[in-house]
């Protein structure tokens, strides 16, 4: 588990030394979608003018460049 997904999880559930479940805090994780959905509100208000076709290929750009680090 990455560290963010450690410092949410209440308790680990291992099988064969991966994670498979977590005990989570409902209130930490509805603090953590309220940011999340106040984010992809200012993405989505600032390619709100921005082609599909060009924002797309800007996603692909970037997925690919993490993939290649």
């Amino acid at each position: 588990m990455r560290d963010s997904e450690q410092q949410l999880a209440v308790g680990a559930m291992n099988e064969d030394g991966s994670p498979v479940a977590a005990d989570v805090d409902p209130e930490q994780l509805a603090r953590m979608r309220e940011r999340f959905d106040a984010l992809r509100g200012k993405i989505a208000d600032a390619y709100a003018d921005v082609p599909i076709e060009e924002g797309m290929a800007e996603i692909d750009a970037a997925v690919a460049s993490e993939r290649r680090r």
